[in-house]
């Protein structure tokens, strides 16, 4: 079945019949991650209007333009992506100098989120001109609003910086930058969201097991017919992804829900409890530690996690620590 956008199309004029659109300006349109039926009417009437259509990837997005009745001659077609984004960017921006609208579109999504697009805006800005966002749809904001996760909590401990969320993208691909980055996501008290390709999302949901019950939302092909949205704590996630082949297939959105408000206070943790971890921690790994200590003392595995990772963070030893 085939979506007919004619009659959207026709509500363009009216709907944004208000809003001005200068010439000579930049204009970021978002555009739908999957369901095509996501497009807002500001967006169609933006791209309609643009002297040029600039884009990471030209063939997918006149297949995009096609579907709206809007397909565009290749010449109004920019390829801008992240292997010549530099140097393209100046050709918008001389363009630009001459009066032209020129819209800039990623795959899917919006741009210069964990996408294209950053360095054109900078570009655009240093010239003197105009940058004009259209908001619309966004992975992140996807999945982070289906998952339930807490981003009123405090952060972590730092004064000014009450609740949020963090947005991490993709982590670096192997190596220390990676084990370092994994360090800071479990010291992170914050609601984390992170973006994963299929390739990495089983050594991923690996490696979330260090995470221990903390809740994990894991968000596979968003607004798709596959959609797949799952909560479960961190430990399960392997398990999960490895529970049947389709699981591991799509785009991934991962959101590391906020450390529970039982584990952010130190007072709840007796000193049996403190005083087995302290001995544990002497003997074993981190996570081997935390799990022991729970068994033995029936105290909060993720509050047992997070006192260790700040005693870690604090450079304060095991045999000392109090």
């Amino acid at each position: 079945m085939t979506a007919d956008f004619g009659p959207l199309l026709q509500a363009v004029p009216g709907a944004a019949a208000h809003q001005s659109y200068p010439a000579g300006t930049l204009y970021l349109v978002a555009t739908p991650i999957g369901n095509l039926a996501d497009i807002t009417v500001r967006a169609l009437q933006v791209l309609q209007m643009v002297d040029a259509v600039a884009c990471e990837d030209t063939r997918h997005t006149q297949a995009m333009l096609r579907a709206y009745g809007l397909a565009r001659p290749q010449p109004q077609l920019l390829a801008l992506h992240q292997h010549n984004e530099e140097t393209a960017a100046q050709g918008v921006v001389a363009r630009l100098r001459q009066g032209e609208r020129i819209a800039y579109v990623s795959d899917a999504g919006t741009p210069a989120v964990s996408d294209p697009g950053a360095r054109l805006v900078q570009a655009v800005r240093e010239a003197g001109l105009r940058v004009m966002p259209l908001p619309g749809a966004s992975s992140v904001l996807t999945a982070l609003c289906a998952s339930g996760a807490d981003t009123t909590q405090l952060s972590n401990g730092v004064a000014g910086l009450e609740g949020g969320w963090v947005f991490a993208g993709f982590l670096p691909g192997k190596g220390g930058e990676r084990a370092q980055a994994l360090q800071a996501l479990q010291a992170e008290r914050r609601t984390v969201v992170l973006l994963e390709a299929p390739h990495r999302i089983a050594a991923l949901c690996r490696e979330l097991a260090v995470l221990g019950t903390r809740p994990v939302t894991l968000a596979r092909e968003l607004t798709k017919q596959f959609e797949t949205i799952v909560t479960l704590p961190a430990d399960e996630a392997d398990a999960w992804i490895g529970g049947a082949p389709e699981r591991a297939r799509g785009e991934f959105v991962v959101v590391v829900h906020a450390l529970p408000a039982e584990s952010r206070n130190d007072a709840a943790l007796p000193e049996p409890a403190l005083r087995a971890l302290r001995l544990l921690l002497a003997e074993l790994p981190t996570r081997a530690a935390v799990r022991l200590a729970a068994e033995l003392t029936g105290a909060s595995r993720n509050a047992l996690y997070a006192q260790a990772l700040a005693w870690k963070q604090e450079g304060t030893g095991a045999e000392d620590a109090t």
